[in-house]
């Protein structure tokens, strides 16, 4: 029986891409048991948070659309993770390109026990299995913005934008933008391709209850998905996941103020919105601003997105969950906040950075919120040109068509693909009859003339 070592060096990763025998070396041994243990318990419990998102927006559904809105949650986390495989931020090679006996940088077979990039303590399988969850999310809050108005079709936005600002040779990396978590890749390219057509009626959410037990659980996985951004445990993991809940808190109660402000009444749904605000606002900052600035942040952002929410129909945008208001808004004042906020001594302690961060302006380096600036519109800028160009493209093709019927849009997605809803008349109104194949419309016959009254 062959003898095993442990891994004391890691070879060149062209030479070998498994990082050696596994058959005789122990890899585990190399790696810190703290750092693995942090980032699989955040990585199992991240896995909530796109089903969360599911029921958030079930909940502000009309009752005969809510059901979809769920489903829809689990085919994305089920089928797009497999699909997208790992995104080009684990991309390796000479000047970053993908290895030539394993071309594919997409595919799980490039990434093993080789130490990840963005932590050497722990493997890239692991970071891998992480930052699936940044993938399903994006795609969760895209479908939010499409529910009642669209088909589901994939958008490969994100993968580009992660590369240019996470991998050590993206552009915006070199440039010195921060992101901690994901503002563009995930907020800003998720929605800034809505449809600007105002087409339907927006309701009011027809389950306040199940909307706040989506925003619990996003509001927990939030907190484990920033933490473990941080890819080791450190102080500054401790920070961020203080930063996160602080700026939830911060976002909840400034919207409801506002809005009491305006209606003389609280509401669940609002309080709700300020929350995931909070949580969008600090989402690029977590890991860069000061704990006592973290519910500023959040407020500030509610605040932006509350105005936008109220007065989005001078933008003419059909957004009908307020997904552009929240994530696209939100994420803007987000990267612009961090550039404002962003403190040196924030990202320090955890054991990596040290002073190579300048900070923002609360280090009097000015230029920093001039390059978040610049981050935050290239985000949204490829964004809006790669989604009209495949929507373009998809939209010729027969049978794939963006816009779902009129009929289909005013009857529900849920009457059209679910079988196992439960039709009721008044759902659907007299203009539907009631039927084993679902609701359809009813033929309305043209009223008889005077003569062939007279006639009969």
């Amino acid at each position: 029986m062959a003898e095993i070592t442990p891994v004391t060096e890691w070879p060149d990763w062209h030479d070998n891409l498994d990082g050696g025998d596994p058959l005789t070396q122990n890899f585990t041994a190399a790696y810190d048991k703290g750092d693995l243990c942090w980032m699989l318990v955040c990585t199992i419990l991240c896995w909530q948070i796109t089903p969360a998102i599911g029921f958030l927006y079930a909940g502000m559904h009309r009752r005969k659309a809510a059901d979809h809105g769920a489903v829809v949650a689990v085919l994305l986390v089920r089928l797009r993770q497999p699909v997208l495989g790992v995104r080009l931020l684990a991309v390796r090679g000479p000047h970053h390109q993908p290895h030539p006996r394993r071309p594919v940088a997409g595919r799980l077979k490039n990434v093993l026990t080789q130490p990840s990039q963005a932590n050497a303590d722990i493997p890239d399988i692991l970071y891998a299995a992480f930052g699936f969850i940044f993938v399903s999310a994006m795609a969760m809050i895209l479908a939010g913005a499409m529910l009642e108005r669209g088909r589901l079709w994939a958008i490969y936005v994100s993968n580009i934008l992660a590369y240019w600002e996470w991998n050590p040779s993206g552009w915006l990396y070199k440039l010195g933008v921060y992101d901690f978590v994901g503002s563009g890749p995930v907020h800003i390219a998720s929605d800034t391709a809505t449809d600007r057509r105002l087409r339907l009626a927006h309701y009011k959410p027809h389950s306040p209850l199940l909307l706040c037990i989506g925003t619990c659980f996003i509001w927990f996985g939030w907190i484990v998905l920033n933490g473990g951004s941080s890819a080791n445990l450190t102080i500054r993991s401790f920070y961020v996941v203080v930063n996160t809940n602080l700026a939830a808190c911060g976002g909840g109660i400034g919207w409801i103020l506002l809005d009491y402000a305006y209606k003389r009444k609280f509401s669940l749904v609002d309080f709700c919105s300020g929350i995931i605000a909070g949580l969008v606002g600090i989402t690029p900052a977590a890991g860069y601003v000061p704990v006592f600035v973290a519910a500023r942040v959040g407020l500030i952002t509610a605040t932006r997105c509350y105005f936008t929410v109220r007065y989005k129909y001078l933008l003419s945008v059909d957004d009908g969950l307020d997904n552009f208001a929240i994530h696209g808004v939100g994420g803007l004042v987000g990267d612009i906040l961090t550039g404002l906020f962003a403190a040196q001594f924030v990202p320090a302690p955890d054991g990596v950075s040290g002073a190579s961060y300048a900070g923002g302006c609360w280090n009097h380096h000015w230029k920093q919120l001039d390059l978040q600036l610049a981050g935050a519109t290239t985000c949204a800028t490829w964004s809006v040109f790669v989604s009209c160009l495949l929507n373009f493209v998809i939209n010729k093709i027969p049978g794939l068509h963006l816009r779902a019927s009129e009929e289909n849009e005013v009857c529900s997605f849920d009457a059209k693909y679910l079988d196992d809803i439960d039709y009721e008349e008044s759902y659907f109104g007299n203009d539907y009859m009631i039927s084993e194949s679902g609701p359809t419309p009813r033929t309305r016959t043209a009223p008889a003339s005077e003569e062939e009254t007279k006639k009969e």
